[in-house]
């Protein structure tokens, strides 16, 4: 355990410890406070360099999971900046997924046709050095205005068709249950909306923050779902679990959405245990997400066969339940993409050939007279195809007409640079 956390010092086995108000309070924050729990940091010059660029903040509880002051322990190199993060190729941009685009009022996005995401706050508990919001969560730690709130709450009941809304940020559990409820309240206001989701790190960052109080909130709001972000077993501590079990008790489904990263969980059998660690947590892997292209995050990045290698070895060794959906969130606002290993082998007008997990390949008959219902495609933008993407020679083809680009045409041209 670092010198600074060692029991004694408001610290591991106090009561300080197990309250999350404490914990948020105590995040270190600077290259100083790294020192001071960590004299023995690495390259501190060059952590410095990093943190003066992108934000930092540990919890004690989440720096006391570090076992090995290297990059090469999993949850050293999610926490402390490293100077790889200044390295920027000019393919990575400060918002690949374009959500500033799809913001038809500030802080809510609005990208699916029957979903929006709902930002209420840019604070973390930790600021992951992945993080897909680098630009702006952490740089300013505020939460959702009064005004914003009502506007988005309007938007939504202008736009009946959205029955889900995600609350994100930041992550909301870093609010004190009151403000989150105001939250919570205004969006189940809107009759419209069937499912409230909210996604969260703070089970595995600082799971003291699960408490009775925020469950029993929660449960007031049904269905209320939960997606938390575990990517490596190391996070799966007991506290976590027991932080998992808390919202399960409490009639909250969970969903778990892991990034594949770099020296972290870039390998089969790792992904293998945390999948099975989740399931016995009575968390469900949803989604394994490959590294958006955000500045600072190049040195974390994976190839896709590398994914794809993955969801190749736990394919027959997992049961379904088990296994993630191996996603790419498209650069330029084009949402998420499934990647799956190529199980199709052949098709014809009778037989497809596939191929299971084991290499084995089985004819399927297909159906005698089929007539498909046929539907008029759309044409992608300067006749560009698919060769054209994966040759490099175009970015994206787009389709035209399409709603969300009419959302887009309609909305504000304010930058979003964090909440009021």
């Amino acid at each position: 355990m670092p010198t600074a956390l060692r029991p004694g010092r408001k610290s591991r086995g106090s009561s300080a410890w197990d309250d999350w108000r404490w914990q948020f309070r105590n995040r270190l924050r600077s290259i100083e406070d790294l020192l001071r729990a960590f004299p023995e940091l690495p390259a501190a010059d060059e952590v410095r360099q990093a943190a003066d660029r992108f934000p930092l903040a540990i919890t004690p509880y989440y720096a006391s999971l570090i076992r090995e002051l290297s990059p090469q322990d999993p949850v050293f190199r999610m926490a402390i900046p490293s100077v790889d993060e200044l390295y920027n190729p000019p393919f990575l941009r400060e918002d690949p997924l374009e959500e500033d685009h799809d913001m038809p009022v500030p802080g809510l996005v609005h990208r699916y046709g029957d979903r929006a995401l709902l930002l209420v706050t840019m604070a973390c508990a930790m600021y992951c050095r992945h993080c897909t919001r680098k630009r702006v969560a952490g740089g300013r730690e505020t939460t959702i205005s009064d005004r914003s709130l009502t506007r988005a709450v309007a938007y939504l009941r202008e736009h009946p068709e959205i029955h889900d809304v995600i609350i994100s940020g930041g992550d909301p559990f870093t609010m004190t249950t009151k403000s989150l409820e105001r939250v919570i309240a205004a969006v189940r206001s809107v009759p419209s909306v069937d499912i409230i989701r909210i996604g969260t790190r703070t089970p595995v960052t600082m799971p003291m923050r699960i408490t009775p109080e925020l469950t029993e909130m929660l449960r007031r709001y049904h269905p209320v779902w939960v997606n938390t972000h575990f990517n490596h077993p190391n996070e799966l501590t007991p506290a976590a679990v027991r932080a998992c079990a808390m919202l399960a008790d409490a009639g909250i489904p969970l969903g778990n959405q892991s990034v594949l990263l770099r020296g972290v969980n870039d390998d089969p059998t790792i992904i293998e245990r945390l999948c099975r660690g989740l399931v016995r947590s009575r968390v469900r892997p949803y989604y394994l997400f490959q590294c958006d292209l955000v500045r600072g995050v190049e040195h974390l990045r994976t190839p896709l066969s590398c994914g794809i290698e993955i969801m190749e070895y736990l394919r027959g060794r997992l049961s379904g339940l088990a296994i993630p959906t191996y996603v790419v969130d498209a650069p330029g606002g084009g949402g998420k993409i499934p990647v799956l290993p190529n199980y199709v082998v052949s098709t014809s007008p009778t037989h497809t050939v596939l191929r299971n997990f084991e290499g084995m390949l089985v004819s399927y008959p297909e159906p005698e007279g089929y007539a498909p219902q046929r539907s008029r495609g759309t044409k992608g933008e300067s006749g560009a195809t698919v060769w054209d993407l994966a040759a490099g020679k175009q970015g994206r083809i787009v389709p035209q007409a399409m709603p969300r680009h009419e959302r887009r045409d309609r909305r504000e041209d304010i930058p979003f640079t964090g909440l009021d």
